[in-house]
């Protein structure tokens, strides 16, 4: 390992570090009690009563329904069964961009972070691919708390690829090859045209819950009158120089941006996923925190989407 290598690990190790320790103190505190992860997946919930036999265990004794009916009943249960999880990281180059308190990258890294501690604390199996520009690493699906770091290391640790991200085959990697029904979660600014990930995205939802987390720059919805702007295009090196003090093209970029980010929304709501959208510029934790408190209220109303 080179010394410029040992010195990305060791900052990315610490970043990481105070990443899981923030998610476990602010989930703990904000999100009480059991409940169920972010979408809707199997797990161990209460069967009905039934009388009691000898040999029952008696530590599953249902004493409302036993002083109800005066007979002795106990309470049987659903047996829990394994979820597995998987994430597709989205890496890229144009993830290195952020104007506000981070960059997307850290964002994105943070938000699987999150969603790892909500999978793994239910004994639960996750793994990833993560995209990296012209590479895709695939990171196979285990289960244990010690396991989990070692996913979410390798993922910090990732450096970006020259060339540009294919969002589609990074999604494709996810239906193949095909697993049993589970939770699968896409991570990515999706600024590819939605025509190269609208179809992986549509066919991953057809047998799993899939959750979409996009990330976003606040530069990227509108621009600040600073006079002339240099631009780069992350992926491709290209150059851009934009005078920002012309209200006009201010006011085109916004609109333009308004257009992508409703075409992106739509093409998630049309593939069946659930959408949550984490910004650079605002408290991602709480923004997460907001949609599992949703999304449980949701299904406690008979819905999940």
């Amino acid at each position: 390992m080179s010394p410029l290598d040992a010195q990305t690990t060791a900052r990315a190790d610490a970043v990481l570090s105070r990443l899981q320790l923030l998610v476990t103190r602010k989930l703990d505190g904000l999100l009480q009690g059991d409940y169920v992860g972010l979408l809707p997946g199997p797990g161990s919930e209460a069967g009905e009563s039934r009388e009691y036999r000898p040999g029952d265990d008696v530590r599953r004794m249902d004493w409302p329904v036993t002083a109800r009916t005066t007979l002795p009943h106990v309470r049987r249960t659903v047996a829990d069964r394994e979820l597995e999880t998987w994430l597709a990281v989205d890496l890229s180059a144009s993830l290195e961009f952020g104007t506000a308190k981070y960059l997307k990258r850290e964002v994105a890294i943070a938000a699987a972070t999150a969603l790892t501690y909500l999978t793994v604390r239910g004994g639960n199996r996750i793994g990833a691919v993560v995209g990296t520009g012209a590479e895709t690493v695939r990171l196979p699906a285990r289960p244990g708390r010690k396991e989990a770091q070692g996913l979410l290391r390798a993922i910090a640790r990732t450096q970006v690829k020259p060339g540009r991200g294919d969002l589609g085959a990074l999604i494709e990697r996810l239906n193949r090859p095909p697993r049993r029904r589970g939770v699968a979660v896409v991570i990515s600014d999706f600024l590819v045209a939605t025509e190269q990930w609208a179809r992986p995205m549509r066919k991953l939802a057809v047998r799993h819950d899939v959750l979409a987390i996009e990330i976003v720059d606040p530069r990227e919805l509108d621009l600040p009158d600073v006079g002339v702007l240099t631009l780069v295009d992350p992926e491709s090196g290209a150059l851009h120089e934009v005078q920002t003090a012309d209200p006009k093209l201010r006011r085109r970029y916004a609109e333009a941006a308004a257009v992508q980010r409703a075409a992106i929304a739509q093409a998630l709501r049309g593939a069946g996923a659930a959408h949550l959208r984490l910004r650079t510029d605002s408290d991602w934790l709480l923004d997460m925190v907001r949609f599992v408190a949703a999304q449980r209220h949701a299904r406690t109303r008979g819905t999940t989407r």
